[in-house]
């Protein structure tokens, strides 16, 4: 296959909608790892082209930033500590009511 660029490109024609929606074809989505459904983002070159990235889903980044060996659903851990939050500041509600008297 002979290209007249520098890269080797695969064109496909979409039509889009009224409402601006175009199918990505599937040879791509599933090369490129889109979802769907899912999301993709549109980023404008400096060189006026259009340009289609895949957007992770939250559930890829779940745990991303996590440290240690936690392996607990992250909603888990959260509400221990909402739990514990509550538990101190009903402490420190009894410590003021208590110098209140």
């Amino acid at each position: 296959m002979s290209s007249n660029t520098e890269q080797d490109t695969e064109e496909r024609v979409v039509s889009v909608t009224e409402k601006g929606q175009a199918t990505i074809p599937k040879p791509l989505r599933e090369r490129h790892g889109i979802s769907a459904p899912g999301r993709v983002k549109f980023v404008e070159t400096d060189a006026g082209e259009i340009v289609v990235r895949p957007v992770g889903s939250m559930c890829e980044f779940r745990g991303l930033e996590r440290e240690g060996d936690d392996d607990r659903p992250a909603t888990e851990i959260l509400q221990e500590e909402r739990d514990r939050d509550s538990e101190r500041d009903e402490r420190l509600v009894d410590r003021v009511s208590d110098t209140d008297r």
